[in-house]
C-alpha cells in the first residue's frame, strides 16, 4: 500500500503478533487454577522493570489504584505506559518510574489537566507519543484480532496523527486515505472489576470501557476485584463474564480498589480527597508529600482503607445507593 502520511513519533512497543499468539496459546494450557493473591504478590510476580503496562478505563471510574500504589511501593523502574488512565498513571509518573508513554489524555475534568503529567513531559523526563482515546482501544482490538494493524478513519487531518506512529495509506480497494493503527501488545494489563471468581472469570457492571480488548492484548493480566465470588456463582450466569479465566494471571481482592475514584453501583467518587490531591500535586513538594502520606507510609491496601476511614467509605457507598 502507498503511504500518504505518517506520524513523526516512534513505536514504543514492538508488534510481534505471532510471538504474542504463541505466548497466549502456551498460557491457555496452565490457566485453569486458583489465582488469588495479594497486591504485593501479584506485582512481585508479574511486573518487571522495563515492562510496557496498561491500566484500564478513563478518568476516576473503576481505576485499579490498589495495584498502581503497589507498583509505586515496589519501585518498578523504566516502565512504559499506555497512558489513558488518570491517578494510576499520575502515581507512576510522580514516582519517576516511567520513561515513555503512548498517551491519550490524563486530566481531572473540571479540575484541569494533570500537573504531574505536564511536569514530566515538558521537562523531557518522559517521552510522550499521542493517540486518540478511540485509537488506543482499537490498537488493543487489533492485537486481540491477531493482526498487526487496524484501519480506521480516526485522527486523519489532525496534529494527533502527526505526533503519533500511525500511517495513512491509499486504500487499495477505493483509493481513499485510511489510517492504519499499529497493534499494541501489553507486557502487563491491569483491570479493576466488580466481581471475579478465583479462576479469573471477571464480571463488570455499567460501562465496560475497553477492558475486553485490553484483556485480550495483555501477555500478563492482573485483575483486582471488589469481591471474589465462588466459581459456582459464575457458572449460573456465564453470559455476565466480560473477561474469561484463561486470559488472567492474578486475582486480587481489593474492596474500594478504585478509591478515591468511583465504582458504579458500589461507591461514589471521594470529591474531598480528590480536591486535596489536586491541590497537593500543583507542586513537586506537595506531590512528594502525597506519595509519602498515602502510598510509601502505608504498607498495603487494607492499611490504606484504614487511613481513609471506614465511616467515610461507608458514606461513599450510601451516596452511590442514592443515585
Amino acid at each position: 500500500m502507498e503511504v500518504i502520511e505518517e506520524g513523526i513519533e516512534p513505536l514504543l512497543q514492538p508488534i510481534d503478533i505471532e510471538g504474542f499468539r504463541e505466548h497466549m496459546r502456551s498460557k491457555l494450557a496452565t490457566s485453569l487454577r486458583d489465582k488469588v493473591m495479594s497486591e504485593k504478590e501479584a506485582v512481585e510476580k508479574f511486573v518487571s522493570d522495563g515492562d510496557y503496562i496498561g491500566f484500564e478505563l478513563y478518568g476516576t471510574v473503576r481505576a485499579p489504584l490498589s495495584i498502581a500504589r503497589e507498583i509505586v511501593r515496589q519501585g518498578k523502574k523504566n516502565l512504559r505506559l499506555a497512558g489513558q488512565g488518570l491517578q494510576d498513571v499520575d502515581f507512576l509518573l510522580a514516582a519517576d518510574l516511567v520513561v515513555s508513554m503512548d498517551i491519550t489524555y490524563v486530566g481531572y475534568e473540571v479540575y484541569g489537566l494533570s500537573p504531574i503529567l505536564r511536569r514530566a513531559t515538558e521537562s523531557g523526563k518522559v517521552k510522550a507519543v499521542e493517540w486518540s482515546n478511540g485509537a488506543m482501544a482499537w490498537r488493543f482490538k487489533a492485537t486481540a484480532m491477531g493482526v498487526p494493524f487496524i484501519p480506521v478513519r480516526s485522527m486523519i487531518g489532525s496534529d494527533t496523527l502527526k505526533h503519533s506512529a500511525a500511517k495513512v495509506v491509499k486504500d487499495p480497494f477505493t483509493g481513499m486515505p485510511i489510517n492504519l493503527l499499529p497493534a499494541l501488545i501489553l507486557d502487563v494489563g491491569v483491570i479493576h472489576v466488580h466481581r471475579c471468581d478465583p479462576l479469573g472469570n471477571a464480571q463488570i457492571e455499567g460501562i465496560s470501557g475497553f477492558g475486553m480488548e485490553m484483556a485480550r492484548a495483555s501477555k500478563k493480566l492482573i485483575i483486582s476485584t471488589e469481591e471474589i465470588i465462588p466459581v459456582e456463582e459464575t457458572k449460573k450466569n456465564p453470559d455476565k463474564v466480560a473477561i474469561p479465566y484463561f486470559l488472567v494471571d492474578a486475582v486480587v481482592e481489593a474492596p474500594f480498589g478504585s478509591h478515591p475514584g468511583e465504582m458504579v453501583y458500589r461507591y461514589a467518587r471521594d470529591e474531598e480527597h480528590i480536591r486535596k490531591y489536586i491541590e497537593m500535586i500543583k507542586t513537586e513538594e506537595g506531590t512528594k508529600e502525597y506519595l509519602e502520606e498515602y502510598i510509601y507510609s502505608v504498607p498495603d491496601h487494607e492499611a490504606y482503607l484504614e487511613k481513609i476511614g471506614r465511616d467515610r467509605l461507608k458514606r461513599l457507598q450510601e451516596e452511590a445507593m442514592r443515585r
